[in-house]
């Protein structure tokens, strides 16, 4: 007789276990939201594109170039993986060459994508990679020159799924 009191007293405590957890755990929801959530701390690299491209520039702007060739997708199905080329047609001489090349998008809370530095050993102003975009926005790539002049050429994207959280 005593096994069958143990098990109708086990199957009660669980009885009220089951319904007064949910309970708890939703009373527990709800006060994490009403409390004041913190403002988002803005870290070293989350910049816009205006500020980017003054810190890269130094603060000289870069003009539009047909020189550059940005590939990108019009219309991207995923924004986490956005496949992006991008070749300059200037010289690769030890005097005249691509020093430099940043990729930058409009919209995101961190506008650089990527930088990458070159030499006269690359032999050719190029460089491709995966960007994540959150939303319909532009890629800008800007490249810097060995005589310290920045050029830009710029594509817009239209992102159907954000790839940014």
């Amino acid at each position: 007789m005593e096994r069958r009191k143990f098990i109708q007293s086990m199957f009660a405590v669980s009885a009220v276990a089951a319904v007064s957890t949910p309970n708890m755990l939703m009373a527990e929801e709800a006060k994490k939201e009403e409390a004041p959530k913190a403002p988002a701390t803005k870290g070293p690299n989350d910049m816009t594109y205006d500020e980017a491209v003054k810190i890269i520039t130094g603060g000289k702007g870069a003009k539009d170039s047909d020189k550059i060739t940005l590939k990108a997708p019009e219309i991207a199905e995923n924004g986490a993986v956005v496949p992006i080329k991008v070749t300059v047609d200037y010289p690769m001489t030890e005097k005249e060459y691509v020093k430099e090349i940043h990729i930058l998008n409009t919209a995101n809370g961190n506008s650089r994508c990527a930088d990458v530095m070159l030499t006269p050993a690359n032999e050719v102003g190029y460089f491709a990679t995966r960007v994540k975009l959150s939303k319909t926005q532009d890629v800008v790539a800007l490249v810097g020159l060995s005589d310290g002049t920045f050029i830009k050429a710029s594509a817009s994207i239209k992102v159907t799924i954000g790839g940014c959280g």
